[in-house]
């Protein structure tokens, strides 16, 4: 799993449901090789956008719920969050210039 902050079945609602800020969400599991690829992008976005969009991790096989009520068939998977609402998902790894073009549009960044 990438070195983000991570979110739980527990803390989902509180943290992306509710968060005034855009967030990333890295949805991947331990045993996914394309998940260790799309890693360390995730992580440099999260760099990049800090104090402007929250970027967070969940692992899939523990937290089943939140995987489920997001209609979370493989992995990786980001989705992007505005005001509680997803907006974009991208599904499987995708090189950062392709995950920008797709994600910055719905952040004006």
């Amino acid at each position: 799993m990438a070195n983000l902050p991570v979110v739980t079945d527990d803390t989902f609602e509180k943290e992306v449901l509710q968060s005034a800020e855009p967030v990333l969400l890295d949805l991947g599991a331990e045993w996914c090789h394309p998940c260790k690829q799309l890693d360390p992008i995730v992580e440099e976005l999260a760099e990049e956008w800090d104090g402007r969009v929250k970027v967070f991790a969940l692992d899939i096989d523990s937290n089943v719920n939140t995987t489920m009520q997001l209609r979370v068939m493989s992995v990786p998977t980001l989705i992007l969050f505005l005001q509680g609402q997803p907006v974009e998902r991208i599904t499987g790894y995708q090189p950062k210039e392709r995950i920008l073009k797709k994600l910055e549009p719905h952040l004006g960044l």
